[in-house]
């Protein structure tokens, strides 16, 4: 399996396992980010735009798998994608740069 395809599902069981042992608290936060992530005064790709450019900056793998694979589904193009990654490095420097190279295989994993 691709490196970002096995974050996903890796990261996709942990939160299962927590689901299970925190119900109510997992199940709040993921309601509060259904609701924070669907369209509203900004659409649903623009939000998962926001959300990569958040993980480059923040350096979260597992959130870069999520919001990429999101992206894509929301209809983003590979160069939307990069294009948000290119804020985050505005606002990262050199460390966001290097995560920008792990937004760029993510994307070719997710893409194909």
């Amino acid at each position: 399996m691709e490196e970002f395809k096995k974050i996903l599902s890796e990261s996709k069981d942990e939160l299962a396992k927590l689901s299970k042992s925190n119900p109510k608290e997992m199940s709040s936060f993921m309601e509060f980010i259904h609701q924070a992530e669907k369209g509203g005064a900004i659409n649903e790709k623009t939000k998962e735009l926001i959300a990569i450019a958040c993980a480059v900056v923040l350096k979260c793998d597992p959130c870069i798998a999520f919001h990429v694979q999101s992206a894509i589904k929301a209809k983003a193009t590979k160069e939307e994608i990069l294009d948000a990654g290119m804020v985050a490095v505005v606002m990262g420097g050199g460390p966001a740069l290097m995560y920008l190279c792990h937004l760029n295989k993510a994307i070719d994993e997710f893409i194909k």
